[in-house]
């Protein structure tokens, strides 16, 4: 009868540690979904992005030096007079914003890898330190995304399409890209910026 009784314990308790095990490996896969990780993948995304933009403007440099000098010149718009005033047709300038804009993309990838790498060991850490590398990698990614958001929302949206009438232009208009930029960007920045607390998981009992 004592056996019985130690053989019935026994599997219970190999059954509570089974379901104890299967609960540890269920909250590891659940911590994937947490806001922290969320913030993570969506600042890589960005990141990854930004650096192909970046590099496909510069080894495809004459492609998109084109797109530039005509939305500058607005030479295939309406040519309102009222609006052609704002053109600028010197070759000089044309080039020097094009390169600005190169630059800003490669600074703002730069900041967003960096950004992305901060995560690793904030995801990795407890507590307070956790918190404190959060903190910096959050606003490592936010600075990154607000550069995204100058870049194709001021930059593109606000200054090429309304100031350069480059709404007015069937062959030379960005706007639909840059449109798609600042829903990717405004979007991430909303994840990083959703408060950590809803990400946490309860901690299993064993």
């Amino acid at each position: 009868m004592a056996d019985v009784e130690t053989a019935t314990e026994g599997r219970g308790a190999l059954g509570e540690r089974g379901a104890s095990g299967e609960r540890g490996a269920l909250d590891g896969v659940l911590k994937l979904g947490t806001q922290p990780v969320a913030a993570a993948l969506m600042t890589a995304t960005v990141a990854l992005y930004m650096a192909l933009v970046a590099f496909g403007n510069i080894t495809d440099f004459d492609n998109n030096q084109q797109f530039v000098r005509h939305v500058l010149a607005m030479d295939t718009t309406f040519r309102d007079q009222d609006l052609m005033w704002r053109a600028i047709t010197s070759r000089t300038l044309q080039d020097t914003a094009y390169v600005a804009i190169i630059v800003w993309e490669v600074l703002t990838a730069l900041v967003l890898i960096a950004a992305t790498v901060w995560w690793v060991p904030a995801l990795r850490s407890r507590s307070r330190s956790r918190s404190r590398s959060d903190e910096r990698a959050r606003r490592a990614s936010t600075l990154g995304l607000v550069m995204v958001l100058l870049l194709f929302g001021a930059g593109f949206i606000a200054i090429g399409g309304e100031w350069f009438a480059m709404w007015e232009s069937k062959d030379w208009n960005g706007l639909d890209s840059a449109l798609r930029n600042v829903v990717l960007g405004g979007l991430a920045l909303v994840v990083v910026n959703l408060s950590s607390s809803r990400g946490a998981l309860p901690r299993s009992r064993s």
